[in-house]
């Protein structure tokens, strides 16, 4: 059977929901993603056939795909994200997906949105962990053995951390990786992410363990690695404000070198708590390397135009503001690039600011 890379040289796309579309997800692997998750599929959405359940499958090529000129675009795996409260629906929803060749399976039990934790799914799932097992025996049965993984939180509050709990009851029953947030639910993305977490489960879980959360820079996912002594990291807001953190990541690892404090720019490592608004001003603050950004651009335009040709512009008119919002001159660029109707005006823009067209 093959197996899921999870190793230090080998970091993941965490599933980002509204963003980690087939695109965006080919982009990530060619800067050196590992691994990447699609965004989260509903379980309910998926068995009673969902129209935007089935969009988020539809553009998703399984292994094997080849591109015009013949080079691989899908030689790394996909885990597709699930999300449900009824072991009965999850199991189906993995039983369907498996039937239309999906290898790799992620349950989230970490999202602290309310219209998700309202359906008691995602993280609310901590606050009935009878329950979560009950899923997680479903659909490791359905997924087989070594397919399944779990995302966590430390809890839905700091009142009720069942982390290690949990984890340690998903291993038994089968689970191939655990991911772990560590934040508690109703945190949000503010307040100090709990590292320490992530390398207790790390040292006591039999299998490997993810870490996830504020991995703003390759320079925050080596030093989680180093201080926690996890299996990988999974980068989500990193990534969606620069793709080649990947790239990043795997040359900080074969440099070998030590990463002083300072160069790590997540407020994470020094205990400074973030405001639900701060993770935008330390993305915003970090530095431009403006040839490298057009060539993302350039090469995003080209996968959104082939793979959602229907949302392309769409596409770029949402990404491209996130990509130079710290770059000289990026409030004008992003006024005109989000008013921008066709790909001409996109080109015109972009050239104005880069001396480069898509």
């Amino acid at each position: 059977m093959n197996q899921l890379p999870i190793r230090p040289d080998a970091p993941w796309l965490a599933p980002l929901a509204g963003w980690s579309d087939l695109p965006f997800r080919i982009l990530c692997r060619e800067q050196g993603a590992a691994v990447c998750c699609t965004e989260m599929v509903s379980a309910k959405g998926l068995v009673y056939g969902g129209r935007n359940t089935e969009d988020l499958l539809a553009a998703t090529p399984l292994e094997g795909e080849r591109l015009d000129d013949g080079s691989l675009v899908t030689d790394h795996p996909v885990v597709v994200q699930i999300f449900g409260a009824e072991a009965e629906f999850m199991e189906q929803a993995v039983h369907i997906l498996k039937h239309r060749g999906f290898q790799w399976f992620d349950v989230n039990m970490g999202c602290s949105v309310p219209k998700v934790t309202k359906t008691g799914a995602g993280a609310a799932m901590l606050r009935d962990v009878p329950n979560a097992l009950r899923v997680a025996e479903a659909v490791i049965k359905a997924a087989g053995p070594g397919r399944m993984g779990f995302k966590l939180r430390l809890g839905w509050d700091a009142s009720s951390e069942v982390y290690r709990e949990l984890a340690r009851e998903l291993a038994a029953l089968g689970a191939a990786w655990i991911t772990l947030h560590p934040r508690h639910a109703v945190q949000g993305f503010a307040g100090t992410p709990r590292f320490s977490a992530i390398g207790e489960l790390a040292s006591e879980l039999p299998v490997p363990v993810i870490a996830s959360g504020d991995l703003f820079t390759a320079a925050d996912g080596v030093r989680v690695l180093r201080e926690t002594d996890c299996a990988s990291v999974m980068y989500a807001r990193g990534a969606l404000k620069d793709p080649a953190i990947f790239a990043k990541h795997l040359e900080l690892l074969r440099s070998g070198g030590e990463i002083p404090a300072s160069e790590s720019l997540s407020p994470a490592f020094e205990g400074k708590a973030l405001a639900a608004q701060n993770a935008c001003d330390v993305l915003d603050s970090l530095p431009v390397d403006r040839k490298g950004l057009a060539d993302v651009i350039r090469r995003h335009a080209q996968l959104a135009r082939r793979y959602s040709p229907h949302l392309a512009l769409l596409k770029m008119r949402t990404f491209v503001p996130r990509y130079v919002k710290s770059m000289d001159g990026a409030r004008a660029l992003r006024q005109e690039i989000v008013q921008c109707s066709d790909w001409d005006s996109l080109n015109a823009i972009l050239e104005k600011y880069f001396g480069a067209e898509l």
